[in-house]
């Protein structure tokens, strides 16, 4: 059984991975439930698909925070991170694309004065 943790904005995915058919269960629910288009389905597999684990591993994901996009990319990374303990040889192949990556942006704060984190208020001379 291997576990790791993957982040992206304010998502944070906790994977459990171990051997077995592919079966692949998001809180609680089918993968397919959860994420229910086609692009977060490929951003998830993505990472057993560039190691050929792929249908080989049964995964079992703890999600939460953010959006249904972010959370899809910190369960990106938490898989792509368990397949790091269960081969060091998949590094190169993971890596390459972006997957063991942490997309470090977020939201930027609102500041005082201002309408949002940049925005102004409207100049006036009078």
């Amino acid at each position: 059984m291997y576990r790791a943790t993957g982040y992206r904005k304010t998502a944070i995915a906790s994977v459990i991975m171990k051997p077995g058919e592919g079966k692949i269960e998001i809180n609680g629910r089918e993968f397919e439930h959860y994420f229910q288009t086609e692009s977060h389905r490929k951003t998830v597999l993505a990472p057993l698909e560039a190691t050929g684990k792929a249908g080989k591993m049964d995964i079992t994901v703890k999600v939460m925070g953010s959006g249904v996009n972010s959370q899809a990319e910190a369960v990106r990374h938490g898989i792509a991170r368990a397949l790091l303990e269960v081969d060091a040889e998949f590094r190169p192949s993971l890596k390459k694309p972006g997957f063991l990556r942490r997309d470090a942006r977020k939201k930027e704060r609102r500041k005082y004065g201002m309408r949002g984190a940049r925005k102004a208020r409207q100049y006036r001379k009078r």
